[in-house]
């Protein structure tokens, strides 16, 4: 599913290059749940944007879901990213205006389905996440653990066969927290989704089947 061979990036700061990525070996099978660990600076958040497309390596081939998403034109990663990849922040990133019925919706209208059937694809997404009820609050009516869970319905909208999370309990307690874990972990088994989470919490790699520890832009280690 997910397969990196000598992946490196280098960003150019000035006359100073930054080393993100030093070589990164491994492979994440096909509906596996894998958390990202490492300290700050480690490379963690490089190798996920990198998995999403949202950046390029500088050498190295990056295998995702059968392309290699490296090698892509702007517009064809656009659309990879669109059909086969869903995204779950540690800050929502939802739209402050909109309701989470609302903020569910806009991935299917920027897609041109029409608003009846948007609505209704955004109603199922959000009665999976629970939260069929709260559908026509705004985001500072919603707890945190609410925001979260509007946040991974939008990344479903296309039932994308990978979920990339960028430490999604970061701005969480614990209590909210571990249902947001929970929640991934269901859609990881009842829908075969493979979840890719970013964390520096071992508590929360605790509910992935398989850890691998970056350092200093480099596979240190991995387990499971």
């Amino acid at each position: 599913m997910i397969r990196c061979r000598d992946v490196h990036k280098v960003y150019q700061q000035g006359e100073n290059q930054i080393i993100a990525l030093a070589g990164v070996t491994l492979e994440i099978a096909k509906g596996s749940f894998a958390a990202i660990m490492g300290p700050s600076g480690s490379g963690k958040s490089t190798l996920l944007h990198l998995i999403g497309g949202l950046d390029r390596p500088t050498s190295g081939e990056m295998l995702v879901d059968g392309r290699l998403i490296g090698q892509m034109a702007d517009d064809e990663v656009t659309v990879f990213r669109r059909n086969k990849i869903g995204f779950v922040f540690q800050f929502f990133n939802l739209l402050t205006t909109l309701t989470a019925m609302e903020n569910v919706t806009v991935p299917f209208i920027i897609d041109g389905r029409g608003k009846a059937d948007a609505g209704r694809r955004a109603a199922a997404l959000l009665e999976k996440v629970g939260l069929e009820k709260r559908k026509d609050h705004l985001p500072e009516q919603l707890s945190g653990g609410e925001i979260q869970r509007v946040a991974i319905a939008r990344a479903l909208a296309f039932n994308p066969p990978i979920l990339l999370a960028d430490e999604p309990t970061g701005n969480l307690d614990s209590k909210n927290g571990d249902a947001i874990l929970h929640l991934l972990k269901q859609i990881n088994q009842d829908d075969g989704c493979t979840v890719v989470m970013v964390t520096h919490s071992e508590a929360a790699a605790s509910y992935s089947d398989r850890k691998i520890y970056l350092h200093d832009g480099r596979v240190e280690r991995a387990a499971g």
